[in-house]
């Protein structure tokens, strides 16, 4: 019971990576060069097969611009308004530098605006 406990936890969390590394429009091929690790961990690992190092999951959860409760689900007990702020995180860190210049100072604009309305 306690083995297939784990293999159902590795394979949500390999569909998890797969969706993510979708969402990001990368090939199997291309994250495992982002991640630097071979395609065959990808395709283990997408696949729920094999359990991985802490030090390739960091490699994974870097290359796709994400972070690791994500990846192992554990964001479901957030309430949906803290939900909605990450995603908009994470899309500010996927922007490059300067674009992200441009949206902290817009946003900083805008709430010092609501601010000075109250």
């Amino acid at each position: 019971m306690g083995s297939r406990a784990i293999s159902q936890g590795l394979i949500e969390t390999g569909e998890r990576i797969r969706k993510r590394r979708q969402e990001l429009c990368l090939s199997q091929e291309e994250f495992a060069e982002k991640a630097g690790v071979s395609v065959n961990t990808v395709i283990r690992v997408e696949g729920g097969q094999s359990a991985t190092s802490i030090e390739v999951f960091e490699k994974m959860v870097e290359a796709l611009k994400t972070d690791a409760n994500t990846l192992l689900g554990k964001t479901s007990a957030v309430p949906a308004e803290e939900k909605q702020l990450y995603s908009m995180a994470c899309r500010i860190r996927n922007l490059d530098k300067k674009e992200r210049e441009i949206v902290m100072r817009t946003t900083n604009f805008l709430i010092d605006e609501i601010r000075r309305q109250r």
